[in-house]
């Protein structure tokens, strides 16, 4: 078994590379939005009768075989996705004005959108770190990349299948794909319970808090600015708005890292196992006040927990994932279940036995324990019945 991860690194080309770079992106999307088109048209037929229809036109205008071929496929993976989001009802119920206008208009891709690249367009030479790339001005070579050592030693050991170009704020990225052997999992010495919240984007139940004022103030100012930017509405300022989105993600990407990092090295150092909550419904489980909502549907819990994961799939920790019912009003002392125990946002005060624990803190034990039941459960499951 191997985790599937994705190595950045950042293209350092010359300035007649970068330009041959950017003319590349602009002309396969361009005739990425043209494929879409056609697609539509025809009723987004299947790949093989996509490429009958495009091929021949795409190589015409100087695509190469495989830039041809990996345009047909960006577009037909574009329209598949569209469907399932239109069937799992993420564009609104059925028949709804959004859901209409997206399987009624092409799908558009950006100028910088990325191209899928594979080895025959793109070879890479760890040594001097310098990639050779296919443009619609020929093959550049010696293209110089930067990584940190660790990406570079994935790199180098691990790099299977397609890597992507992708062009943002005027500088180039690769995003190369790795496949990483799994550590053998070991039997957990317990586990180690994940909370996940608003003022604490998660709380632990070995004492790790991440998150909180710091974090929370920095979205509210990225909040603040997003509604002036959109309030002005000038061109420039949705260039700006654009590049400040790309900025945040950024941002949240790189701190749900550090959060889950921290916590898979805390398991793997006591050789504990993870438990999580159960992702699905959470904003519609969290009863928060307006304030705060934002907040709620701003954080990727959901890349949180991917994150967790596949750290934790690397390392072999167990994780294991459990009902979240009740664990923010349970006991996590005497196991009394009252929503009257929750005093407020960060207060637990049972009714029962009067232990007076951090709310958060308080949740994670619960969960903890949910995943020893769970990982227990589990392994009995697997026990062969005697005879």
């Amino acid at each position: 078994m191997s985790v599937e991860i994705v190595v950045q690194v950042k293209l350092i080309p010359e300035a007649d590379q970068a330009a041959a770079l950017s003319a590349t992106l602009h002309t396969v999307n361009e005739a990425a939005n043209w494929v879409s088109s056609v697609a539509l048209e025809r009723g987004v037929p299947r790949e093989y009768e996509l490429r009958k229809h495009t091929y021949a036109q795409l190589r015409s205008w100087g695509l190469g075989a495989q830039a041809a071929q990996h345009v047909i496929k960006k577009v037909r993976d574009a329209y598949t996705a569209l469907n399932a989001n239109v069937k799992a009802g993420h564009l609104g119920k059925p028949g709804s004005k959004r859901g209409r206008k997206a399987e009624t208009k092409p799908i558009v891709f950006r100028p910088e959108a990325a191209q899928p690249y594979d080895d025959r367009c793109l070879s890479w030479q760890y040594d001097t770190q310098t990639v050779s790339i296919w443009t619609t001005a020929g093959r550049l070579k010696n293209v110089r990349f930067a990584c940190s050592a660790g990406a570079l030693k994935t790199l180098r050991e691990h790099r299977q299948g397609e890597s992507d170009l992708i062009e943002g704020d005027g500088v180039f990225y690769l995003y190369a794909t790795c496949k990483v052997p799994e550590a053998e999992q070991y039997e957990p010495n317990g586990f180690i319970g994940v909370d996940l919240g608003v003022v604490n984007i998660a709380t632990t139940s070995t004492g790790y808090k991440a998150a909180g004022r710091g974090l929370n103030r920095h979205r509210k100012r990225q909040l603040d600015l997003r509604r002036k930017l959109q309030r002005k509405g000038t061109k420039s300022a949705k260039r700006l708005l654009k590049k400040r989105n790309r900025r945040e993600q950024r941002h949240v990407a790189n701190t749900n890292h550090i959060i889950s990092k921290t916590i898979v090295i805390e398991a793997e150092r006591t050789s504990a196992g993870i438990s999580l909550e159960e992702l699905k419904g959470i904003r519609q489980r969290v009863r928060l006040r307006k304030p705060q909502r934002v907040a709620l549907h701003s954080w990727t819990f959901a890349q949180l927990g991917d994150f967790i994961v596949y750290k934790a799939r690397r390392a072999g920790v167990p994780v294991v994932f459990v009902d979240p019912a009740y664990t923010s009003q349970q006991c996590s002392e005497c196991g009394h279940v009252d929503k009257r125990n929750r005093v407020d946002q960060g207060l637990f005060i049972c009714r029962n036995c009067g232990v007076v624990a951090h709310a958060d803190r308080n949740a994670s034990h619960n969960i903890a324990r949910k995943g020893e039941a769970v990982w227990t459960a589990g392994r009995e499951s697997r026990v062969p019945a005697t005879p």
